[in-house]
């Protein structure tokens, strides 16, 4: 099974993405986790990423689409995976569907999370005072909110249009958002 999470930064992805990931037994691909490994190891993917992450700004979909297309053709994704972070633009999602259908493969489902923008940037500001995330700062934090209004929220006409969208209410307890979240995938 190939599912995709998606929704505003904070919106509880990765937390949710892990709860998923072990649930159906899927591998759980996490771009923003790939690009800050890579940063960390100071390596050029990681570099050039940091110049656009820093600003809040999206990674140009060529860095991003070659980081997922040599991932899903991993051995431990042949039993299926959780796309977390990608696609995130139009031209990503005809890519990854480009990519899959190559490979056999298609999105069985897609699960938008939803949360009020208030509440996201309350989120991320006490994230980034416990974990100390370099682009988690209020200015960032308003910057990504329209980069991802602007440029990720028409990923849910195209997923609805193709009939794999459900939208869960990311507001609650980890537990009451994951129940929705099963109940969205069937």
């Amino acid at each position: 099974m190939n599912l995709i999470i998606f929704g505003p930064p904070g919106a509880g992805k990765g937390t949710q993405a892990l709860k998923i990931s072990d649930k159906y037994g899927v591998v759980h691909i996490s771009t923003g986790d790939i690009l800050r490994s890579a940063l960390k190891n100071g390596t050029e993917l990681g570099l050039k990423a940091k110049e656009y992450m820093d600003k809040g700004e999206l990674v140009p979909d060529d860095l991003v689409i070659g980081i997922i297309k040599d991932r899903i053709k991993e051995q431990d994704c042949r039993n299926g995976f959780l796309l977390d972070g990608f696609p995130r633009t139009l031209p990503q999602a005809d890519a990854l569907d480009s990519m899959l259908s190559a490979e056999g493969m298609e999105i069985a489902s897609v699960v938008s999370v939803e949360v009020e923008d208030s509440e996201i940037v309350s989120r991320i500001l006490k994230r980034q005072q416990e974990e100390g995330r370099s682009d988690d700062t209020e200015q960032v934090v308003q910057n990504r909110l329209q980069v991802y209004r602007n440029q990720t929220e028409p990923l849910r006409g195209y997923y609805e249009d193709k009939g794999k969208l459900s939208e869960v209410d990311g507001i609650g307890s980890v537990e009451e958002v994951f129940s929705r979240i099963v109940e969205a995938i069937g």
